[in-house]
């Protein structure tokens, strides 16, 4: 593994920013940090970057962008987007807004079952690094990796950051299945049929099947879907126990990117056509049309079918 030191400018001073930093500086490479909040300029900061990784939240992606475009960047400099989430106006991924936005650039998306707290007290994780460009990937995998943060490759940016995108919006629905208390059949049910529904939003994209058995499909699924700390657990978790989404989201501490997902993702499966059962309860849930109870009779009330007949496994 190489040795050489980098600098990395993160853009983003949350949560998942600040624990992102800290993995790289606890391999000595220099770290920067940007975000509205802070004093310094963001030329400066980005100054001499070898790679600027994105933490911002999806609605904050967009005027970060413009805010890059109108600064002097490198061709070699590496581009790392940590966001997930659906833009409201393309539908699209983030990292294909940094693509467009930089289209000379190589850029690499960072997922994985990766909770920002636990990270942050030295607990052992791993996560995907995926690009189209090879190279850039294995940079952005040496600068992460560590005795206690394992960094796997591939070639699949689409279905890598799908992943870790869609199960937030499982997590909505995890959470509020753990709130009502329906016991571990239904969340087993749930999380098993959770995972061919992102699957099937996946490969209309053009993503792999396989990427969603990695760690940025099932594990993210798993580790979110099972967490108090995931806020869009917590997002479910409290609209099970009567609360309105506008309480619940005010005793958040930070954004549950699900919420806003949800919403694109609807528009999105209407587009493409794709079956989302599971996402289109949570979407009626968020927007106040039915309870949790009601949602978990509609998914129970579906016409029966066979268990593959939706997902062909290669």
């Amino acid at each position: 593994m190489s040795t050489e030191k980098k600098t990395l400018t993160v853009l983003g001073a949350g949560a998942w920013g600040t624990a992102l930093a800290s993995l790289a500086s606890y391999n000595d490479h220099e770290i920067k940090m940007w975000s509205r909040s802070r004093p310094e300029p963001l030329s400066e900061q980005i100054k001499g970057a070898d790679v600027i990784l994105s933490a911002v939240s999806m609605k904050g992606v967009r005027p970060t962008i413009e805010k890059l475009q109108a600064l002097d960047i490198p061709d070699d400099v590496i581009f790392v987007t940590a966001t997930k989430g659906l833009d409201p106006e393309t539908l699209d991924m983030p990292s294909h807004l940094w693509q467009a936005a930089f289209p000379n650039h190589p850029v690499v998306v960072l997922c994985g079952p990766n909770l920002s707290k636990e990270i942050k007290n030295g607990l052992p994780a791993a996560t995907v690094v995926a690009s189209e460009d090879e190279k850039a990937a294995e940079t952005v995998q040496t600068l992460f990796s560590s005795d206690t943060f394992r960094v796997y490759i591939n070639t699949d940016p689409v279905g890598t950051e799908l992943g870790g995108t869609l199960k937030n919006v499982m997590a909505i629905a995890a959470g509020t299945c753990d709130g009502m208390k329906l016991g571990t059949n239904a969340k087993a049910a749930l999380l098993t049929r959770a995972l061919p529904e992102m699957i099937r939003v996946g490969t209309q994209l053009g993503a792999a099947t396989e990427t969603f058995f990695g760690l940025s499909g099932l594990g993210d699924l798993l580790a979110t879907c099972d967490s108090p700390l995931s806020r869009n657990y917590q997002v479910g978790y409290g609209l099970a126990q009567g609360k309105t989404l506008e309480q619940v989201l005010e005793d958040l501490e930070g954004t549950a990117e699900g919420v806003n997902t949800v919403r694109v993702l609807v528009n999105l499966a209407n587009k493409e056509r794709i079956s989302v059962p599971i996402s289109r309860q949570v979407y009626r849930l968020i927007n106040g049309k039915i309870t949790p109870k009601e949602a978990v009779q509609a998914l129970m009330e579906r016409d029966l079918k066979p268990e593959f007949d939706d997902l062909e496994f290669q």
